[in-house]
C-alpha cells in the first residue's frame, strides 16, 4: 500500500478556489497537519480544467471506494457542504471521507482518521459529473 504522503493530490483551479475559500478560517497550523483538508489543499497540484485527468476525485465526482480492511465498497458523490444529501449519496467535502479522497486518483490508497478510527481506503472509480455540484 502506498504511503498517503506519496499520493499526488490534483485539483482543478475551480476546486482549489472553492476549497481554499471553505478552509480560509482554519489556522495556519492546519497547513502543517497531515490528515486535514487544509494540508491536502496546500500540497495539491492545481491544473486548468482542460488539463484535469479524468480519473481524479473532485467536487461533483461520482466516486467508488473500497474499505481495504472490510472489503466493503461504497459509492457517493463529493459535493460542497450546501449540496450534501445522504439520501442522494452526496457527501460534503468537509466530512472526513470527503477530505480524505479529494484530489486522489483511481488506484490510490490512503489511511485516514475517521470518527470510528483509521480507515484504509482505495479509490476504485472517479467519474466527474459537473451537474452534481448544484
Amino acid at each position: 500500500m502506498k504511503d498517503q504522503s506519496s499520493n499526488k493530490v490534483v485539483l482543478s483551479e475551480e476546486d482549489f478556489r472553492l476549497l481554499s475559500a471553505l478552509t480560509e478560517n482554519v489556522s495556519a497550523q492546519g497547513h502543517k497537519q497531515e490528515g486535514t483538508l487544509t494540508y491536502e489543499i496546500a500540497r495539491a497540484t492545481v491544473l486548468p480544467e482542460s488539463k484535469m485527468p479524468s480519473d481524479v476525485v473532485r467536487l461533483g465526482a461520482r466516486v467508488k471506494v473500497k474499505d481495504v480492511d472490510s472489503n466493503r465498497e461504497m459509492q457517493f458523490s463529493i459535493v460542497l457542504p450546501q449540496f450534501a444529501d445522504v439520501k442522494q449519496q452526496k457527501i460534503s467535502v468537509l466530512t472526513p471521507m470527503g477530505s480524505a479522497l479529494i484530489g486522489l486518483s483511481v488506484g490510490d490508497r490512503i489511511a485516514w482518521k475517521m470518527p470510528a478510527g483509521i480507515r484504509n481506503l482505495e479509490v476504485l472509480e472517479a467519474n466527474f459529473e459537473p451537474e452534481l455540484e448544484s
